[in-house]
């Protein structure tokens, strides 16, 4: 596998519509990464503070209808 100083020239010399569509697929790829973590992180509870944060935030009577 190339270096990251590798991949960063070769994107360097890519022309405008290459280096658009590789834009792309990086955003995408990163989106995906994203939500693989998130749903990785739900699944073993790393994010239960949250439910239990907004709970209480209701239950005491800080919110308000959207």
């Amino acid at each position: 596998m190339n270096s990251v100083e590798e991949i960063k020239f070769a994107v360097t010399q890519l022309p405008t519509e290459q280096l658009a569509q590789f834009r792309q697929w990086f955003l995408e790829k990163e989106a995906d990464d994203w939500d693989r973590q998130i749903e990785s992180d739900i699944k073993a509870g790393k994010l239960d503070f949250l439910v239990y944060e907004a709970l209480h935030e209701y239950q005491s009577g800080k919110t308000r209808p959207l």
